[in-house]
Formats: structure tokens, C-alpha cells, sequence
């Protein structure tokens, strides 16, 4: 595998839109090929007013991983969760990836991995149990890319289509 040098994670910014539009519509075209449907081509998860305000979300953070020209290679959309106490569960924080592109040109390169060290990272020093991820059956490349993060299934969603 061949790394990618000089790759920075930082918080995303408003410059950051539209390469991240473009990322997210890289994305879901994965998606709508493995499940057409649910996922509609040519569309996008978020739009450029969903970014404006998830960009200052401070229990929503985006991370992006950039090169030495600030160009965004990837992303990974992430929420902060929390259990309080008094419930049936035991009280622990996570953070949950709610979506981790990398450019489809920059894949295998390092980025990805780089994008979810830092998110582990920021879950450790922030008190995080765990790490959380949805992966859809049929993503293959992704799947195997968090099994060799060392990611285990915690449940398991099933569906039976009418």
C-alpha cells in the first residue's frame, strides 16, 4: 500500500463544502449500486445547508483529511452519543461515524486509515467506550476495511422487503 504523504486531519470549514459535496456523492453512488432501492443516484445524504450547520456542531464533528495544499481527500462525519444514567443500559459516551469517505483517486493510500485513527483517537481522549459504525451488506471494500481496524459486528439489523 502506498502512503500518502503529508496528510493532515483537522475539523472541516466552510471552504471544505463543496469538495465534501463532492465526496458524499461519491458515496452514495456505492450505495445506490448495492441497494437501488433504497438510495436514489445522483443525490446526496446532506446538502450544502445541512454542512453549514454541521460544520459548528460541536456533538456532530466533521473531520477532514487534507494534503499539503489543503485539498480534501476525505471525510468522516461523526456524532457524539451518550447514555446517561438510569436507564436499563450502563452510562457510557461514544462516537459514532455517521459517514468516512475517501476520494475513490486517494483510496488504499492511507487516508481512510489516517480519518479513522484520528476519530479513535478523539474518542479516547474525550472518554468514549466505544467506537461505532453502520456498514450496508453488500459494501465489501468497507467491510473489510474496518475488520482490519479491528472492528467487531456489536448487532446485527435485518430486514425482510414486502
Amino acid at each position: 500500500m502506498r502512503e500518502v504523504k503529508a496528510v493532515t486531519i483537522r475539523r472541516a470549514v466552510e471552504k471544505d463544502a463543496a469538495r465534501v459535496l463532492e465526496l458524499l456523492s461519491q458515496v452514495l453512488e456505492i450505495h445506490a449500486a448495492i441497494r437501488p432501492d433504497i438510495f436514489i443516484s445522483g443525490t446526496t445524504k446532506y446538502t450544502a445547508e445541512d454542512l453549514a450547520s454541521m460544520f459548528s456542531d460541536e456533538k456532530k464533528p466533521v473531520y477532514v483529511a487534507v494534503d499539503a495544499s489543503d485539498r480534501v481527500l476525505g471525510y468522516a462525519f461523526c456524532q457524539l452519543r451518550e447514555i446517561l444514567p438510569g436507564g436499563n443500559q450502563v452510562p457510557m459516551r461514544s462516537i459514532f461515524i455517521d459517514d468516512l469517505c475517501v476520494d475513490a483517486a486517494c483510496r488504499s493510500q492511507g487516508v481512510g486509515k489516517a480519518l479513522f485513527q484520528f476519530v479513535a483517537d478523539r474518542a479516547r481522549e474525550l472518554g468514549c467506550y466505544e467506537v461505532t459504525l453502520n456498514v450496508w451488506e453488500g459494501n465489501d471494500a468497507a467491510r473489510r476495511f474496518y475488520d482490519a481496524r479491528g472492528m467487531k459486528p456489536k448487532e446485527t439489523q435485518m430486514e425482510l422487503i414486502l
